[in-house]
């Protein structure tokens, strides 16, 4: 089973603006004007989504993310309209995590340390997770559906939320689910159908793209120790949706769900027809004439966790660099390989990434300089990076010796050739993603998107939210009531520390989103919540 990927190290300093959770103005007590839903019904508002709209936030889901999810800071705002009560599965606390699930990914949430060099490092709570799988989630029906981790088909799978089936290896349920499902057999779809909604919010797909994105687009290791290549959109699905039996869906999803590694692209026809079903149910009860909103699925490099650490901070002296180049010029002498002839100038340098992984049968590998576009890992070891010749060289004392013995007109000692093919430090493949990788990402994305439009288009009870498109303003900032948030990791207000989810403030930018295309499309009247009232990360108390 894949280890948690959220294992975060030393960050360079940013100037971050951080407070414990507090609301200078709460929002219950925010003057409000009177508000209507228009031709909308807020009676009974469920979201569905995964751990964007369960409120999941700092690499872990506790209770103040959930409060602060933008699903139920736009329900607060729709009970001035008619809006009933918004039950959410809470956690029982705020440290996040589950108990027995320490080496996958089901760890405590982070906050942000100073080490004694000024480092800024988000890193896990020290406490220990209390909650248990075991234990339900306190309700008999929840509002939230958001459930972390699952992918846009797995709202449709029957059994996941099984607490029976959350085993270490194969990982065949899901934790957040089994929480609070109303049976071992039920699907995520259909308990918030049970619930007869009048309207919704739908955000799914993220993570059909995203596991392999976070993963590098790295190989699966298997229970059984084995290696599954993550690859692009395995496999196809095609459903006819009206003649299909539910029995039919249910086989078509549990089929998928046993064809697709963790960390595959999913199909995007597989993605859309999931979206149609998911949309097309809940807007067919004619007595309540259900409306709802549909969101699209952001680019990656939206995200802080792929755009923060640069693919050029290998930077050098002239000294340092004119070592590097002597390195791998007596590197591409060794191998024969006048490719591996890099040369380093003072100043920033492109780092090495590692193409092809040293085997018995290959010990060099084949490895290259980065290109402009490609992108480093936000759980890269940053500290390798700047202290160990990470994406480089390592070039030990010894090493040095080997350089200026043949700088001084000596030859090198046989020996030393191992010396020299190991010293070579490239960066692993799970801590980059390539161009390659990154064009699948994209085509991906964009015949994922083009498929949510196509049900949008087809559905006139439901409307699009691009959150592709404001997600990508993030990057130059979205000012509000005067404050403006960024997606800039750890200062910029919009992402929390895991720099994939969002903060309470960027969540309540993503609820003012919302009202915003409720007003517009449904002759609603919900007022838009105050933004800088919201915090951002937090930093750990002494």
């Amino acid at each position: 089973m894949k280890k948690n990927i959220y294992i975060y190290i030393a960050l360079a300093s940013f100037g971050f603006v951080a407070c414990e959770p507090e609301f200078n103005q709460p929002l219950e007590d925010t003057p409000i004007a009177v508000q209507s839903s228009g031709i909308a019904d807020f009676s009974t508002y469920i979201s569905i989504g995964n751990s964007l709209t369960a409120g999941f936030a700092d690499g872990a889901l506790y209770r103040d993310g959930q409060e602060n999810s933008f699903a139920n800071l736009l329900a607060n705002q729709m009970k001035s309209a008619g809006g009933g009560e918004f039950n959410i599965p809470f956690m029982p606390d705020n440290i996040g995590g589950f108990k027995g699930f320490e080496d996958i990914d089901f760890g405590t949430r982070f906050v942000l340390d100073v080490d004694t060099q000024g480092n800024q490092t988000p890193s896990p709570l020290s406490e220990t997770a209390n909650n248990d799988i075991a234990t339900r989630a306190e309700g008999t029906s929840f509002n939230n559906m958001g459930v972390p981790g699952a992918k846009s088909y797995q709202l449709l799978l029957p059994g996941l939320g099984n607490p029976n089936n959350v085993v270490r290896c194969p990982l065949r349920a899901n934790p957040y689910f089994a929480r609070f499902a109303q049976t071992p057999l039920s699907t995520i779809i259909g308990d918030a159908t049970a619930q007869a909604p009048t309207f919704f919010t739908l955000w799914t797909g993220n993570n059909d793209v995203l596991s392999y994105a976070t993963s590098g687009g790295a190989p699966e290791e298997q229970c059984d120790g084995s290696i599954l290549e993550a690859t692009n959109q395995v496999g196809t699905f095609s459903l006819d949706l009206s003649t299909a039996t539910p029995q039919d869906v249910a086989q078509a999803y549990r089929t998928v769900a046993n064809t697709y590694g963790s960390n595959d692209i999913s199909d995007p026809a597989l993605a859309t027809t999931t979206i149609a079903l998911i949309a097309n149910t809940l807007t067919a009860n004619g007595t309540n004439n259900t409306r709802g909103v549909v969101a699209n699925i952001p680019e990656i490099t939206s995200i802080p966790f792929f755009t923060t650490v640069p693919n050029n901070a290998l930077v050098l002296t002239a000294e340092q660099a004119a070592g590097l180049t002597g390195f791998f010029g007596l590197y591409a002498n060794i191998t024969g390989n006048p490719n591996f002839a890099f040369q380093f100038n003072e100043g920033p340098n492109r780092f090495i990434i590692r193409t092809v992984p040293t085997s018995e049968t290959n010990p060099i590998g084949d490895f290259r300089q980065m290109t402009e576009n490609e992108l480093l890992l936000l759980t890269i070891d940053q500290n390798a990076l700047r202290t160990e010749g990470y994406g480089s060289a390592r070039i030990t004392p010894e090493i040095a010796g080997i350089l200026q013995t043949i700088g001084a007109g000596g030859t090198f000692d046989p020996a030393d050739v191992p010396k020299i093919l190991t010293a070579v430090n490239a960066i692993n493949d799970e801590d980059v993603l390539d161009t390659t990788e990154l064009e699948e990402l994209s085509a991906a994305i964009t015949a994922f998107n083009t498929g949510i439009a196509s049900v949008v288009d087809a559905n006139p009870n439901i409307v699009l939210y691009d959150a592709n498109s404001r997600l990508k303003e993030l990057s130059g900032g979205i000012t509000s009531e005067g404050i403006t948030v960024t997606s800039e990791f750890g200062s910029g207000g919009a992402f929390s520390l895991d720099g994939v989810h969002l903060t309470p403030r960027g969540n309540a930018v993503i609820a003012n989103d919302l009202i915003e295309i409720i007003n517009s499309n449904f002759d609603a009247t919900l007022q838009p919540v105050p933004v800088g009232s919201f915090n951002t990360i937090t930093i750990r108390s002494n």
